[in-house]
Parts: structure tokens; C-alpha cells; sequence
């Protein structure tokens, strides 16, 4: 097995049309031959995360990188203590991030203007009219959060829009605008552009809290804890440095950790 101090982490996705989905997913087959991973392919987009030798990552990501939709799409690097997979799965799935509302449509443009980059996120959610919203699980939230954050109390994305059409009435009245974020991004701009008809200022963390944790030498000001990562290094600190946090650790108290202690495995590849 590949010493893990050799190994870096890369994760990824775009939300773009791919027409098709069967030619992809062999492509990506022939493509990951030396990598570990997970990469989940649908009709809008790619999302993955992958583990292998610089060498190895970087071929990787200059086939995707050469294909004209993926020519922008952004790879985060991290390191590794763990080997972060046993194994490397391409699966073909209706969603690359399942929302629970159909036809939201994040490639439509919508999410672009939304976005703050890391230097300025700082000043945007110290103003007093913006809500800040962690759009993660409440079993991450627990482990790690910006300060002042908001846990909407879901176990599932799934349940994220329903705890917003709670709640958007009454931020509206408030005149409030809205500051969210999630680990790598992805299911901000999802929701971002389910929100875009709601008449209500949203922005989102520009590629989420491991860029903002890249991008900041001094992270630890806004951040309290550490931030999970669906791989078998579990969870990361504000320099992308793991922690030792097991996932006993990280499911304890909740409602489904038996449930998310088994998938958690299952997709980290101890069981077939």
C-alpha cells in the first residue's frame, strides 16, 4: 500500500451539463487507475474527491482540466496523515448533491455573483444584518463552525430548503440578507440558486471552508473546532492538518450515528 505521507487529497466538482453521462463515467474509469476516491457523475455536473501521488493527481486533473467544461473547475489539495480511501468508485447518480427539490438548476449562471471570496468573508458576516447559516449536517456543525453560526438542525441536505422556507419571511421583515457555507461549496451554490427567485440578498463562502482555510493563515479567528471531511481522515483543523477525531467522536449524541457510522464506513471502503 502507498505510504499516506506520499498521498494528497483532491477534491472537486462543477455543475455543468454533461450530455453524456455513460461516456464520462468511462472515462473516468480509465483516468483513476492510480487514484482512491469517490467521483459521482450526473447529467448536472461532476463532484469528487480523490487521493493519489502528486504525479498521479496531477495527470488526473490536467484530462479533466483539458476537457472545455471542466477547463475552470477548481481541485483543492489537502495532505494526508490517513490514506483518506481503500478504494476508487465512479458512480453515475440522478444529482452530484441530492437537494430534495427537483429541477433546481445551479448551472444556470444564478450562483456567480453570489460568491465572496475568503479575504472578504470576514467583513460580511460581522455585519449585523446578515444571517449566517451553516449549510451542513448538524452532527458537522457541532464539530466545527464559524462563530456566531447558525445551525438549521437538519440531519439531511435534503431537509435544508424546509428549514429555510421556515425562516425566509421572517428574515425578509427583518431586512436581513443571508451568508451561508458548507465545506467545499457545493451545496451552497445548490441552494443559492433555489433561493435566487426569493427576493432576499444570499451569499455564499467562495469554495467553501477548506479554501477558506487554504486561503487564511489566520482561520482560527473566525473558526471554532474543526472542520469534517466525508474520507477517512475524518476531520481537518484550520491549517488542513488532520486532528485524530474518530467517528465515534463525530456521531456521538446523534440521532442516526448507528446509521451514518455504517454508510461512513461503507463509503470509506471497509465493506463491499
Amino acid at each position: 500500500m502507498t505510504p499516506a505521507s506520499t498521498l494528497q487529497h483532491s477534491a472537486f466538482y462543477k455543475f455543468t451539463d454533461v450530455t453524456d453521462v455513460p461516456a464520462l463515467v468511462s472515462l473516468l474509469h480509465d483516468e483513476t487507475q492510480d487514484l482512491l476516491g469517490s467521483i459521482l457523475v450526473a447529467p448536472e455536473g461532476i463532484n469528487g474527491m480523490v487521493a493519489g501521488t502528486v504525479a498521479a493527481l496531477e495527470a488526473f486533473e490536467s484530462t479533466l482540466s483539458a476537457i472545455p467544461a471542466f477547463s475552470d473547475m477548481a481541485f483543492k489539495r489537502s495532505a494526508c496523515t490517513t490514506v483518506p480511501f481503500r478504494r476508487m468508485k465512479v458512480r453515475r447518480r440522478k444529482e452530484i448533491v441530492p437537494f430534495g427539490i427537483a429541477n433546481v438548476d445551479a448551472k444556470a449562471g444564478t450562483v456567480a455573483a453570489t460568491q465572496v471570496l475568503p479575504a472578504d468573508w470576514r467583513t460580511l458576516i460581522e455585519q449585523e444584518d446578515v444571517v449566517l447559516i451553516d449549510n451542513r449536517n448538524s452532527f458537522e456543525y457541532r464539530l466545527g463552525r464559524f462563530r456566531n453560526a447558525i445551525d438549521p438542525g437538519v440531519a439531511h441536505f435534503r431537509d435544508f430548503p424546509q428549514y429555510i422556507t421556515d425562516n425566509l419571511e421572517a428574515w425578509k421583515a427583518d431586512g436581513k440578507r443571508i451568508a451561508m457555507y458548507c465545506t467545499g461549496g457545493i451545496r451552497c451554490e445548490k441552494t443559492v440558486a433555489w433561493m435566487s427567485a426569493f427576493d432576499i440578498p444570499v451569499y455564499q463562502l467562495h469554495g467553501g471552508i477548506l479554501n477558506y482555510f487554504a486561503a487564511l493563515p489566520d482561520a482560527e479567528r473566525d473558526w471554532e473546532g474543526e472542520c469534517f471531511v466525508f474520507d477517512n481522515r475524518i476531520a481537518l483543523d484550520t491549517k488542513l492538518r488532520e486532528t485524530g477525531t474518530t467517528l465515534e467522536a463525530v456521531y456521538q449524541g446523534d440521532s442516526d450515528a448507528e446509521w451514518r457510522l455504517r454508510r461512513a464506513r461503507e463509503l470509506q471502503g471497509d465493506h463491499d
